[in-house]
Order: structure tokens, then sequence, then C-alpha cells
């Protein structure tokens, strides 16, 4: 028979209450695995879920085979409710108090653990040994990412929730029994015991910590097509809870299922599903085992040479219509040292084809989707650049380098209330002088423009009037039909369309302002005055 101290010392091991003996008793009877009775039994321990699982189905069984209502409590685990003269010794019993954990009926316990649990489907049993740790982190070490912590994330089946559903009815009423309450977020998540576990497996074998602010994710789906049918009577129960979606396979979401079980009632619950739902014939599957970089950010200031280049792709109607772009030109470069997947081009403003950007160039960002490489010292990052600007003479760049993505909101401050400065060569219909031109350089006041939508972007532009600003102008006469104008405006101020009018579309305008038909014959953008990215040392 056993002892006193035999008995502390699985008490020590599972901390179970005396109100959890009958469920735990249903729960593993029913096919429940140790580790799920802990969780519905609100066993908050995480070093217990560590253990082996055959250790943890052996002491187990042994905990309720040898206990009774009004066994005596381990040490830092007494009831403070329950009288002294309760606490007797378990060699105080006979053979026949011990052959069963209660005396009201209940069936006798199994021999052993179902293979697959009627609860976690799997996930708390196969999927939390070290085999398949080493099996995720294979893929961790083939997909070459460079990381210094990672964040590990699941995503289970639907029908799960459906499992624990009927599993937390079943609990909830034998604790009714006893005139407690058990509400949902008392039981121990799934999700929470799972990482319990998985997390210091998984930092052993990568030798990195786990970081749930970390950029690097790896990210495990599992499925598990023999139970997918458990879903199935929601949709009748709760049609409102299950619409089609373009992007998604199969209306039984996650969300949409747990939407669901808060909405039904228990008694209809009850009817169309088992509390508790039989055992399963196979595991859960790992359907993909996926690893994803957040994204990182490049910033820099860009200078563009040539008048036939424009800043991104230049597709009409599936053509393409030049040869690069600023933006591929930079891109690529950035793309193959940083191993991306993708990219995403941004800027401050943009300039036509046939403009040139120079002066100190224009600030722009590239989003890197899913780098494999993030890390890079300044003086790599300085020959990056010196790589992009000796692969081409038609840009070149300046002050590369890595930003965060909140930095990179600063680009976009305040764009409108920002000034650009231009050059324009300016051709006039009218035979002028120097004189005819000097009363631009005059306009001591800001002049003040409407311009509507220009026909050439109005594709793409929604139709708008609106007010622009022309902070100065400075004139430099050449013959009598061409003069150059050094502007400062506005941003956002279309400078095409102040030369030329639009067809009356920009007031006033140069044209109108000398009494003359006049054009832009070439446009550079001297400056763009955004204090971003922050310049660094040559």
């Amino acid at each position: 028979m056993p002892g006193f101290q035999e008995w502390r010392k699985v008490c020590s091991m599972f901390p179970l209450k005396e109100r959890d003996w009958p469920i735990a008793q249903k729960l593993l009877t029913s096919g429940a695995c140790p580790r799920c009775i802990f969780r519905f039994c609100c066993v908050g321990i995480q070093t217990l879920y560590r253990l082996p699982l055959q250790d943890l189905a052996r002491d187990l069984h042994a905990f309720l085979k040898m206990g009774q209502k009004d066994e005596p409590q381990a040490e830092g685990n007494n009831e403070e409710d329950e009288p002294p003269s309760k606490r007797l010794r378990l060699e105080e019993r006979g053979a026949e108090e011990q052959s069963a954990l209660a005396s009201d009926g209940n069936v006798a316990l199994p021999e052993r653990t179902p293979t697959v649990c009627t609860l976690c489907l799997g996930i708390l049993q196969e999927f939390a040994q070290k085999d398949f740790v080493r099996k995720v982190c294979q893929k961790v070490y083939s997909a070459g990412y460079q990381f210094a912590s990672f964040v590990f994330s699941v995503s289970l089946p639907a029908q799960l929730s459906v499992r624990e559903h009927a599993a937390w009815l079943l609990v909830r009423q034998e604790m009714g029994k006893q005139g407690l309450s058990l509400e949902k977020d008392d039981i121990v998540q799934l999700k929470e015991a799972y990482k319990w576990i998985i997390h210091p497996l998984f930092s052993e074998e990568l030798g990195v910590q786990i970081d749930s602010k970390s950029s690097f994710e790896v990210s495990v789906i599992f499925s598990h097509p023999e139970t997918d049918g458990d879903c199935h009577f929601l949709a009748t129960a709760c049609p409102d809870c299950f619409r089609p979606t373009k992007n998604k396979q199969s209306v039984f979401t996650r969300m949409a299922v747990v939407k669901a079980l808060e909405k039904i009632k228990e008694e209809d619950f009850r009817k169309k599903f088992p509390c508790l739902p039989s055992s399963p014939e196979t595991s859960c599957v790992a359907l993909e085992i996926e690893c994803n970089h957040a994204a990182v950010f490049v910033a820099g200031r860009y200078n563009k040479y040539s008048r036939n280049l424009p800043q991104t792709p230049w597709v009409i109607d599936g053509e393409r219509k030049m040869e690069s772009s600023v933006e591929e030109l930079i891109s690529q470069h950035l793309i193959d040292v940083f191993k991306a997947d993708s990219f995403n081009f941004s800027s401050s403003g943009r300039e036509d084809v046939d403009v040139r950007t120079l002066g100190k160039g224009r600030p722009f960002a590239i989003e890197l989707v899913n780098p494999h490489r993030t890390q890079f010292s300044a003086q790599e990052m300085k020959e990056l650049q010196q790589k992009i600007n000796s692969s081409s003479d038609k840009i070149e760049v300046r002050d590369l380098q890595l930003v965060t993505r909140e930095a990179v909101g600063h680009m976009k401050e305040g764009e409108e209330e920002k000034t650009k400065c231009y050059s324009a060569l300016i051709w006039t219909e009218k035979p002028i002088q120097k004189t005819d031109i000097e009363f631009l350089d005059d306009l001591k006041q800001e002049l003040q423009i409407a311009q509507k939508t220009p026909l050439r972007v109005l594709h793409r532009r929604p139709l708008a009037i609106r007010p622009r600003v022309i902070h100065t102008m400075k004139t430099e006469y050449i013959d009598e039909h061409h003069f150059r104008l050094q502007l400062k405006t506005q941003a956002g101020t279309y400078i095409k369309e102040f030369a030329h009018g639009d067809f009356g579309r920009t007031k006033p305008n140069i044209g109108s302002l000398m009494k003359t038909t006049a054009d832009i014959l070439e446009l550079d953008v001297e400056s763009v005055d955004v204090d971003w990215p922050p310049a660094l040392d040559d």
C-alpha cells in the first residue's frame, strides 16, 4: 500500500485540488492527454507542461488512482476551508476505497493515454517533441535568414475551438455541482501551453532567444482533415457568422467559428455536438512551415541626370515605353544585397521623365519585403551606394542608410507645405528684351495661382482646382525668344503648366503675365527642401 510520502510527492508534481479529481478522471477517460487535463484544471505552472509526456501520463494515473475526495493535500496546496479532521492519512484507507477515484460510479481509468488527444488533436503530443522542433529548424536553416532573435507563431485548425467549447461546457457543469464557476478565460489556452513547451526547445536548437517583438517570424500552420466536419453544424445554427470571402478557401475560419460559439445557445450546441467528442484516428499535420522577416527600409536622396528616364517603370497598355527607371536602377542592387522578395518605392514627390533632379537630390525610401539579410555596417552601406553610382551615369544616390518604418513617415509629413526650387528654360512667341522680364524679379509678394488638374495627368488625378504659391522668381535673359527662370514654389506646383497655362487651366501663368504665348523647353529640379533623411558624412 502506498505511503503518505509517496502521495505528497505525486501531489507536489500535480498541484490539482480536490475539486479537480472528477474533472481530471472524466477528461482522461474520454481521451484527453495529460497536458490538456492540466489546462482545463487551470494549472498555469509552465515547467509542468515541459515534463516528458510519458512521465506525465504515468504519474497522473497514479495520482488519480490514489486519491479520493477527502484525501490529504500536498504541502503548498492545502484547501483553507477544509477542516483538519478530514485530512486522513492515505495508509488508513482500505483497498476498496483506493480502487476508484470516487464512490459515485465513475468509470475505470484507462491503462494508457489514447494515441491522439481528443482536445488538442496531437498538438501537445507529437508536435511538442524535439523531433518536430528539429524539423522546423531545418526549414529555418535552409531558408538562409539572418536573425538575432525570433518570434514563433502557430495557426490552429478552427475545429479545435469547437472541441474546447464542448470540454469547457462539461467541466463547467462538473464544477457547478460543487457550487463553483469556470469562465472560458480561466482555462489555459492551447496556444499558450504549446508555447510554454516549444519555446525553450526552439531557443536551444537555434541558439537565439524568443522575442515577441522580433522582426523574424517562424510560423507553423496546422490542419486536421479528419475533423474538418466538426464546424459544419455551426453554419446552420449561426449562418450570419459564415460569409464567403474572395481570399478564403473555407468560410470556417477561426474567427468565424469563435464568433459562432459565442452566439450559439448551450442547449443548441449540446444537441449538435457531443461533450466530450470522440478521439480521432490521426494527429494534426503541419501543413506549412514558413519563415518571414519584417520589411526593412533604406532611404537616401537621388539625382537624375537624364531627360529620358522616368522615376518609375513607364508601361502603357502592357507595353514598356522606357528601358529603365530611377526606381529600378536603385532597387535592383538593394534586392540583390538584402536578398529580399520584392520592394516598394516611394519618394518626396516625383519629376517627369524629361526633368532632371539636381542639387542635393530628391529624398526616397525603399521598403524591402521579406529580406533574408538585414544587418549592414555603415561601411557596407557606403560600398553599396558606390556600387549603385558606378552602375549608371543616369542617376546618383547619396546618404544611403537604413531607417525605421516610422522614420519614412517624416518624408511625407507636411509635403505640400515644403518648398521646391526649379530652373526652367522658357520660350516666348513674342520677341523680348531683358526689360520685358525684369518685372518677374520685382514681384515682391508671393504670387497666388490656381491650378486645375492638368490635362496630362487627368487620367490618374481627380479633377480639382488647387491653390498654389510661387514664392520667388529670378530671371536670366538669353535671347529674344528665350530666358531662364529660377523659381521657388510650394511643393505640388505644376511648373510646366505655370509656364504655358495649360489652355487657361492655370491662372495666372507666365504667358498671361507677359501677354504672350510661352512654353517650357527644359526643366530641372534644383532642390527639394525636405530635411530627410539625415545627411551622412562623405
